[in-house]
This record gives C-alpha cells, sequence and structure tokens, in this order.
C-alpha cells in the first residue's frame, strides 16, 4: 500500500533571505510525495549542458565565484542518487538562483562494521542526473578532511537516542561534515529530506545554536507507488527482501489510521507493532513515538512515529508525521 506523509509547515530561521514557510515539493513525479503546494517563486528553465564539477576546495571557489547570484541552495548527498534526491534538487531549483549539490561519502558517520566500503557509488548517473534537475555545480571532493578533524561538532543528547543508540558518533560525524560543507559553500538556504528525521533535527539544532546563517528546509519523504522509502540503500535488497521492506511503511500507516481514529500513543505504538511482529525477514531496532521538533517524549498533539528494522543486512528507517490523541486513563 502506499502511505501519504502530511504536509507539515517548516519555519523560516532568520529574516532577511527566502525563508520556507511552506513545505519544499516537487513537481508530480512516478514515485510519491506528500503535500504538493505552489513553489515559492517561478522555477528558472534547466540549465543547459553539465554542472561544473569541483573536485577541491580551490575548484569550488572558483566555481561559485563564476556566476552572479541572488540566493545559493545547496543539496547535500552521499551520491547513488535516487527521485528522493531529485525531488530535493527540484525544491532548491525553484527557490534559488544558483543550486549546488554535494557528492561525498563521509567516513565520519560511519561506525566500524557499517557499510562504508560497499556504500553504492555511481558518479556518471549521478551527474546525469543533477544535469537533468539544472544543478549549476556538483562539488565531489576525494576527501574533505585530510587529517581525521580533531574538533568536531557534538549532537549532545540528541545524538545518542533512537539512531543514536544503534550508531554512536554517528551525528557528531554527519554535523561535523554537514558544518564543514556549510562553511565551504555558503548557501543561504539547505534542503534535506524529512526521511532522515533525526538527521534534520540535529542540523536544525546546530544552526540555531551556532548562529549558522542559513535556511534548513525540510522536503517530504519520496516513496515508490507501493509506499517503500526511497534510500540508496534499497539497492542492497533482493527482491525478496524488498518485499519483506514494504513491513515498515505498512506499520507506519497501521499507526497513523489508529491516530486518525483518535488513538493515543499505546493504541498508534500498538496498531504499528502489531504489523511489525507479523512481518517476516524484519529485525525491528526501534518503533518510538517522539517530539517532531525535539525528539522528546509526547503524549499528545504533532508527533513523529519513527522505526528501524534489518531486512537481511540492510538497515532501513522510516517516519511519518501524525498527531496524538492523549491516552485515556485505564485504557
Amino acid at each position: 500500500m502506499s502511505i501519504v506523509l502530511p504536509g507539515a509547515t517548516d519555519r523560516a530561521q532568520r529574516s532577511g533571505r527566502p525563508g520556507d514557510s511552506s513545505p519544499a515539493t516537487a513537481p508530480p513525479a512516478p514515485p510519491t510525495t506528500a503535500g504538493v503546494h505552489a513553489p515559492a517563486r517561478p522555477i528558472p528553465p534547466p540549465r543547459a549542458g553539465r554542472p561544473t564539477v569541483a573536485r577541491d576546495r580551490t575548484e569550488l571557489r572558483a566555481a561559485l565565484a563564476s556566476a552572479d547570484r541572488a540566493v545559493r541552495a545547496v543539496v547535500m548527498t552521499m551520491g547513488a542518487l535516487h527521485e528522493g534526491h531529485a525531488t530535493l534538487l527540484r525544491a532548491a531549483r525553484a527557490r534559488a538562483d544558483q543550486v549546488v549539490a554535494t557528492i561525498f561519502v563521509n567516513p565520519l558517520q560511519f561506525g566500524a562494521g557499517e557499510d562504508l566500503d560497499r556504500y553504492p557509488r555511481t558518479f556518471e548517473a549521478d551527474l546525469a542526473l543533477c544535469a537533468r534537475e539544472g544543478v549549476d555545480v556538483v562539488f565531489a571532493p576525494t576527501v574533505i578532511h585530510e587529517v581525521p578533524p580533531l574538533v568536531r561538532f557534538s549532537a549532545g543528547s540528541l545524538g545518542e537516542i533512537l539512531e543514536g543508540a544503534s550508531r554512536p558518533g554517528h551525528f557528531d560525524g554527519m554535523l561535523t561534515l554537514v558544518g564543514t560543507m556549510l562553511h565551504l559553500v555558503r548557501a543561504d538556504l539547505a534542503f534535506f529530506g524529512r526521511k532522515d528525521a533525526q538527521q534534520l533535527v540535529c542540523i536544525r539544532r546546530m544552526v540555531a545554536d551556532l548562529a549558522f546563517d542559513v535556511s534548513v528546509i525540510g522536503v517530504d519523504t519520496v516513496r515508490e507507488p507501493d509506499g517503500l522509502a526511497l534510500s540508496s540503500r534499497n539497492a542492497y535488497l533482493t527482491p525478496g527482501q524488498r518485499t519483506d521492506a514494504l513491513a515498515l511503511s505498512r506499520a507506519l500507516a497501521a499507526g497513523a489510521a489508529a491516530a486518525d481514529d483518535g488513538g493515543g500513543p499505546a493504541a498508534v505504538l500498538g496498531a504499528a507493532r502489531a504489523v511489525l511482529d507479523a512481518a517476516a525477514g524484519v529485525d525491528v531496532d526501534y518503533l518510538e513515538l517522539a517530539g517532531s521538533d525535539d525528539l522528546g517524549p509526547v503524549t499528545a498533539g504533532p508527533a513523529l512515529l519513527l522505526v528501524a528494522a534489518r531486512v537481511g543486512t540492510t538497515r532501513l528507517i522510516d517516519n511519518l508525521s501524525l498527531v496524538l490523541t492523549a491516552d485515556c486513563p485505564g485504557v
């Protein structure tokens, strides 16, 4: 089944730059994304030809200086681009005069035994997708930190729960790379997918706490017609495992249906857990409800239903926004 995410409103984090008062979305595409709204500004015509490719900081500075621009947007990726990334790029293209895509598999966010070495690398296909979506500059360095950085960003308590409990240090490494990229690209707008909900919360908190001069814009999760959230790691799944993986989106849909029926946290988690318990080939890491802004405990109102599980050897995450009704005592 296909689940549709309810659109949520992201607030601009500073004045004087184009804000993000409405969700950034894309034109219709074969995979689905929720909350389709009119773009904030007319979409510029596609850029002719291939993007300028910068392989180091010197080339990046030259590429950024080569075009006059009023608003610069960045979309950060680790490559293996798919329609979800294309949606981010379209959202950026709709709101910026210059669009920069970064392609870099960040070693700082991979722990021991994780899939750094086998993470898919498809640069020529990625470059073609960037060209199709009108990207101006692709920053694709072979290395960012010549020596592993001694000084790093920390996600604090936000990096110790959910994904952070299973992947110690992951969010510290992610923030260190994202902060470095924001410094190098000097973007006005930065677009990130809502599928990585904890990542988005951590980045927004870093930007607010450390006064980064950038607006962070969340873009709705893109899904296949059957509900599977798009991810570069889906390429690891066998056909049978891909079928098994649909249990994650079915569980989220069941939880959302319980919330729509007026259910509180217990009903939502119970409905989602029942789907996962009945699924074959799915090893659940966590199924949690958390506050949308801070990932803290939540009993009523806006919330995120988050799930992480291994299907075969592949770890997948997904989430859904919903509105909770408080549980009644004794129910």
